[in-house]
């Protein structure tokens, strides 16, 4: 399915590796000219090799923290007026709210809500101005959800559905569009860190990654690739009558009808 976006522009953030990489490597593959960004220059580096040599697309690595100001300058000097726009950021650290202070929780709003605010707020004008644009924000399983030791992801990335649903009704006549993606567990680092920190002692992460696994409903975990496919889907030319929407990415886990 040719999904119309050769050519088009991209940024996708925190895509060194991840569901972030997965995403970039999909709309690359469509022929979008992708910036991606990450923290270790040496991954970055690498990614955006691999991404090149599978793909015809242009691909522009940026060493950024998509979560400080200084990052998402940086961003923007590279892509000042992307056609698709990406937000993802690593997911807070686990654990019992009880622990978290005040500097936990700003950190954990400055990268899950406050920081793609900031970057829809840079690149909304430019979208509205041309008649085409695709945001997709990849939230969390938890927006539906919510996980008692993810407490800062369900804040933030909460505060952030609620954002851009209000904002989407706004801009739907000017062909741009606003979905969030909200995986559950995808075979990512990200796992396998929290797999780490919920090991009880004497417990190995593969372990807890087996017992997980286990108790999936589809029996895995997700393959990033399927859901950089969406992400792709959700940026063509053919979407534009998707807007506003979460879609649940979890092999049935979600135990509700809607």
């Amino acid at each position: 399915m040719k999904l119309g976006i050769e050519g088009k522009s991209a940024i996708v953030c925190a895509s060194s590796r991840g569901l972030g990489r997965a995403c970039a490597l999909a709309l690359a593959r469509e022929g979008v000219n992708v910036v991606i960004n990450g923290v270790t220059p040496a991954t970055l580096e690498r990614t955006a090799a691999e991404i090149r040599a599978t793909t015809r697309a242009t691909v522009t690595p940026v060493v950024a923290d998509v979560a400080s100001e200084e990052g998402r300058r940086k961003l923007l000097e590279a892509c000042p007026q992307p056609d698709i726009l990406v937000n993802n950021a690593g997911g807070p650290p686990p654990g019992d709210f009880r622990q978290f202070g005040r500097e936990q929780w700003l950190a954990a709003l400055d990268a899950n809500m406050l920081a793609p605010i900031e970057l829809i707020k840079a690149t909304l004008d430019g979208m509205i101005a041309r008649r085409f644009g695709r945001i997709i924000n990849i939230t969390s399983v938890t927006v539906k959800a919510p996980i008692s030791y993810l407490g800062l992801s369900n804040g933030a990335r909460t505060g952030l559905t609620g954002f851009v649903a209000g904002l989407a009704r706004d801009i739907a006549r000017h062909n741009v569009t606003i979905n969030n993606i909200l995986p559950g567990s995808f075979g990512t680092d990200r796992l396998r860190d929290n797999a780490a920190a919920s090991a009880k002692p004497g417990q190995s992460p593969e372990a807890v990654l087996a017992e997980w696994q286990d108790g999936e409903a589809s029996g895995r975990f997700g393959d990033p690739d399927e859901l950089g496919s969406v992400c792709a889907f959700l940026a063509g030319a053919q979407a534009g009558y998707i807007t506003r929407q979460n879609i649940l990415m979890d092999g049935g886990n979600f135990a509700g009808s809607f």
